[in-house]
């Protein structure tokens, strides 16, 4: 049987995204070819997709922002078309604001397109080139085949924002099946190996953290996967200076970048309890809405840690209620440590929690799941355009129920 073909079009390292690499590979391995067009990126440019004999990935090189970026990215889009013309993808798959321009001619020339909203995109009350973005991004959204976001909050804002008369399809950003861990053996005693991975900002890794590591003996440790942001430069430096104050320098681990997903995942499964914090107060649309948004619960559940999350509603309800971890204030050095008393005082209901979350991972929160929508309307499932929007339709308000 022929396979079919699909470009996956992002102005970044398409690494960057687990949920891209996660859909690309259920689709190679539905007999599709995929092509990434991307560049690289600030920070993020280290990382990179696991082989795979049907997936191959373009990338121009960052520019960084200026005149020169504006001239970049003119010749990226026109880059991207070419691509089009010369290998007639059957969909082409769009995942940021800057993509939405060409998307938008993809769409207008007929053909079958997707387009992936992982975030809230910037304000839209910039100069021209900023409005020139959001105008293309209404305009395609209305005419895309299917629009995809990763909870229904950002779901709402992609149809408010746009004006779009179609419901998008709700595809949370999940760990595949196959990364999940083998159940995992009871706590060692006196012992508690703490994850953090991603961006490494204050926002999402406060200085409280290695405070109250220091309120506890040699066998709590804390080991950080990630890069700084262009925002956050030099604040590696100034976790290592506070746990070196504090006396802990040798149980704050800095890890660096690891490239590819199967290396992260190793890691993660090596650790006990996964940290994913933000503030419980912020201006910031995204950090509003992370239930299904944020990849690092979903990878820590999958390889059996508990998780420490921050006391937001969302938070609560989806990862602490079900019994799959503590929640806590990420401020209050005193708040984070109080919570890290209990996973060490009970260390067999700290592994029950993993290995609950680590069930639920399997039963549902993998990304076969979630991107059955995206699969049927591809053909992956033998169910038509029409009815697979309905179904994915039907998932969004299923889910916003919930």
């Amino acid at each position: 049987m022929k396979r079919k073909r699909i470009i996956y079009v992002q102005y970044t390292n398409p690494a960057g995204y687990p949920p891209l690499e996660h859909g690309s590979q259920i689709l190679a391995e539905n007999d599709w070819d995929v092509l990434f067009l991307g560049t690289g990126a600030l920070g993020a440019d280290k990382l990179r997709f696991d082989e795979h004999p049907h997936i191959s990935v373009r990338r121009m090189r960052f520019q960084s922002p200026g005149v020169r970026q504006k001239l970049h990215y003119a010749f990226f889009n026109l880059w991207c078309l070419a691509w089009f013309l010369r290998w007639r993808p059957d969909c082409v798959y769009f995942s940021d604001l800057q993509s939405c321009p060409v998307g938008l001619l993809a769409a207008l020339a007929g053909m079958k397109t997707i387009f992936h909203e992982h975030d809230f995109p910037q304000s839209d009350s910039g100069g021209a080139f900023t409005r020139c973005l959001h105008w293309s991004r209404r305009q395609f959204v209305r005419r895309a085949t299917l629009c995809v976001v990763p909870n229904t909050k950002r779901g709402e804002h992609l149809v408010r924002s746009t004006g779009t008369s179609q419901t998008p399809a709700v595809v949370w950003n999940c760990p595949r099946s196959a990364e999940v861990a083998p159940q995992r053996a009871g706590l060692p005693e006196g012992t508690l190996r703490l994850l953090y991975h991603g961006s490494i900002v204050p926002d999402r890794l406060p200085l409280t953290v290695v405070e109250a590591l220091a309120r506890f003996p040699a066998g709590v440790t804390l080991t950080v996967v990630g890069y700084e942001t262009v925002g956050a430069a030099g604040y590696v430096d100034l976790l290592r200076a506070r746990a070196g104050e504090l006396g802990i320098g040798d149980r704050l681990k800095i890890a660096g970048t690891l490239p590819t997903r199967r290396e992260l995942i190793s890691m993660c499964a090596r650790h006990d309890v996964g940290l994913a914090l933000m503030p419980l107060e912020s201006d910031d649309l995204n950090m509003g809405s992370m239930a299904g948004a944020s990849n690092k619960p979903y990878d820590y559940l999958a390889c059996g840690l508990a998780l420490l999350v921050s006391s937001r509603e969302d938070w609560e309800q989806m990862f602490v209620k079900p019994g799959f971890g503590l929640s806590c204030d990420p401020s209050s050095a005193q708040s984070v440590a109080d919570a890290l008393t209990t996973f060490t005082a009970q260390p067999e209901t700290t592994r029950t929690m993993g290995e609950r979350g680590r069930q639920r991972v399997i039963g549902e929160w993998n990304y076969e799941q979630q991107f059955r929508p995206v699969l049927d309307l591809l053909g992956g499932s033998g169910r038509n355009a029409a009815d697979s929007v309905s179904q994915a339709q039907t998932g969004w308000k299923a889910k916003a129920i919930r």
